[in-house]
């Protein structure tokens, strides 16, 4: 049976080492997975990105989601650079999140994930 390897760019050619190779490889993609994966940071960039601009906004419209982790989620996100979190000085204190221009860039990355779940989802379930 023939394999098929998966040709992932390593911005130079392999040194021999293959550890040292794979981890030039893998590092990246665990970095990005890191920032978005989870339950709960998709659906916050995307309700954020749909203009629900408050927490209570955001938690009303991501099913589930308990204050907390919201929390803990926009902070992280924050730490990120892809939410911006914007206190107003008003009584009483209004708190806003935005994304940033830096969260566009994972407009592409969102569109092909959910076009490999599409495709996966039929091969696999056949829907």
């Amino acid at each position: 049976m023939k394999s098929t390897g998966l040709l992932v760019d390593c911005g130079a050619p392999p040194t021999g080492d293959s550890h040292t190779d794979c981890h030039k490889v893998i590092m990246p993609v665990r970095d990005a997975l890191d920032v978005i994966s989870g339950k709960w940071k998709l659906p916050i960039i995307i309700a954020v990105s749909r203009g629900h601009n408050r927490f209570r906004d955001i938690e009303r419209s991501i099913p589930k989601i308990t204050s907390k982790v919201l929390s803990k989620e926009l902070k992280d996100l924050e730490t990120h650079k892809l939410i911006r979190r914007t206190v107003y000085d008003t009584q009483p204190v209004q708190v806003e999140y935005t994304l940033t221009p830096y969260a566009a860039t994972l407009e592409s990355v969102i569109v092909a994930l959910q076009q490999w779940g599409l495709q996966h989802r039929k091969k696999i379930l056949g829907k």
